[in-house]
């Protein structure tokens, strides 16, 4: 394994974290005992970042991290988010940046996760209607009271990184990037850079489909919320084959799978960046390891960014709905 450290924070993890979302939601059916083995697995094979969140499974993805590291908890750099705000029955009720929610959300994230102190705790969503002065302050005494050790930030755009770490200290952002999502060369990407703040790409094999295992909309299970992403649907499915189609035959040649040469790529970034890719099952757990023994030349990086330049996705990333509580 390979170890990178988060910005100029002393947090160190793995060059492969590993994102649990899909253990508990969102991606189809579930299977808690496979996705345990899984978490155990990853701590096996030297995988130390784990990345959750309060809104995943509606807390049941937390209380399922919790259960698999509880005697391992040593092991585990461990990331989990507030601030998507959901019902009991799943409902989605809006982003939450208020101080005293802060408090709440964190207290109940540690009595999911059956933990003292949260290593990495993002702000999942930017609340707009709360300055982040005030909320990156409430996500400070968490620190002072010993609750957190580091703070975070998820989809913020650059002047909302900025002030919150004027406020702060800002260990890492975590954002979508990825072949197909290459939004964050735009400008953040620079910014955390100049500020010293560690990037965590989440998604880097474009929410599976980079891994060629999707060839037509059918394909994703009637659970499965990528049905409702514009990049998974009609044209979009089928434009976006062809960038597939790019990087299977280079992977091809490089002996490696699509997924590798895909996280191979995002990893050839920078030392800076720590991707979490999501899984739920050991066997693509154990092929998204492979990706740490691939060596790209700086031929392969020209030829990757020819066959997926900025852009060059069809459809945005969220639905339209969802996209206006990104970069904000």
């Amino acid at each position: 394994m390979h170890y990178r450290r988060l910005g100029k924070s002393s947090l160190v993890v793995s060059g492969l974290g590993l994102g649990c979302m899909g253990m508990s939601e969102f991606y189809g059916e579930t299977d808690d005992a496979e996705s345990i083995g899984t978490i155990h697995h990853a701590l096996d094979r030297g995988v130390t970042f784990l990345d959750t969140a309060d809104m995943y499974g509606v807390g049941r993805n937390e209380e399922l991290v919790g259960r698999a590291m509880a005697s391992r908890r040593h092991e585990v750099i461990l990331a989990t988010k507030f601030g998507n705000v959901r019902g009991s029955d799943g409902s989605f009720q809006g982003v939450n940046g208020r101080p005293e929610y802060v408090q709440q959300a964190c207290e109940a994230s540690l009595r999911r996760l059956r933990i003292s102190t949260i290593d990495l705790y993002y702000q999942h969503r930017v609340d707009p209607k709360v300055p982040i002065e005030e909320t990156v302050g409430a996500m400070a005494r968490l620190i002072e009271q010993g609750k957190v050790r580091y703070l975070g930030l998820s989809e913020a755009g650059e002047q909302t990184i900025r002030r919150a770490h004027t406020t702060h200290p800002i260990a890492a952002l975590q954002t979508e990037y990825s072949l197909w999502t290459r939004d964050p060369e735009d400008g953040i990407l620079a910014t955390c850079r100049e500020l010293g703040i560690g990037f965590v790409p989440y998604s880097p094999l474009g929410r599976g489909f980079l891994t060629g295992r999707f060839q037509k909309p059918a394909d994703l299970g009637d659970k499965d919320f990528r049905r409702f992403n514009p990049r998974f649907q009609d044209e979009n499915f089928q434009k976006n084959l062809r960038l597939v189609e790019g990087i299977e035959k280079i992977a091809k040649e490089k002996g490696c799978t699509p997924a590798q040469l895909a996280l191979a790529w995002v990893l050839a970034q920078g030392e800076d960046l720590a991707p979490i890719p999501g899984t739920k099952r050991r066997a693509y757990l154990d092929q998204n390891l492979g990706a740490l023994e691939v060596a790209l030349t700086a031929a392969d990086l020209q030829r990757l960014d020819r066959l997926a330049p900025r852009g060059i996705t069809a459809g945005t990333r969220y639905p339209e709905a969802h996209m206006k509580a990104v970069g904000i």
